[in-house]
């Protein structure tokens, strides 16, 4: 699949959070929940290969984030501790990072006029949602499988 690809996906709740937060903020462009080890949950904005791409690299963003925490702290950080906020200003735009719930980060980039504070204040709202929808799969999950 590449990044043109208009195959329907199956949507959600999670597939219409995602694209509600998009639609709130014109300049936004992706949007991507990922588990701690990289791997794309859900998303809004291009196709397949860019999400998963994406989440490849805000998790190698959120690993770094995890270091810094521990040279701030003196300290390892524990599993459950992650990055508040990660915000990288880049050509071409913005990228945004966060924590949304257990185990999960919540990615987004912007075009160049996007305004990080409104973005991040959005991701902020948006992150507790995810993570109660999150929370309900895998329950779903759990009691569906043998």
């Amino acid at each position: 699949m590449d990044d043109n690809d208009t195959t329907p996906r199956r949507a959600s709740a999670l597939d219409r959070l995602l694209g509600d937060f998009a639609a709130a903020l014109p300049c936004v462009r992706h949007v991507v929940v990922l588990s701690a080890d990289g791997l794309c949950l859900a998303w809004h904005g291009g196709g397949p290969d860019s999400a998963e791409r994406l989440a490849a690299v805000a998790s190698g963003v959120e690993s770094l984030a995890r270091s810094v925490v521990g040279e701030l702290t003196d300290r390892e950080p524990s599993p459950g501790e992650a990055a508040r906020m990660v915000l990288m200003e880049l050509d071409g735009g913005f990228f945004l990072l966060m924590s949304a719930g257990a185990r999960t980060c919540l990615a987004v980039t912007t075009d160049e006029g996007g305004e990080p504070g409104r973005v991040g204040a959005g991701m902020r709202d948006l992150a507790p949602r995810l993570g109660d929808h999150l929370a309900a799969l895998g329950a779903a999950a759990r009691k569906a499988s043998p």
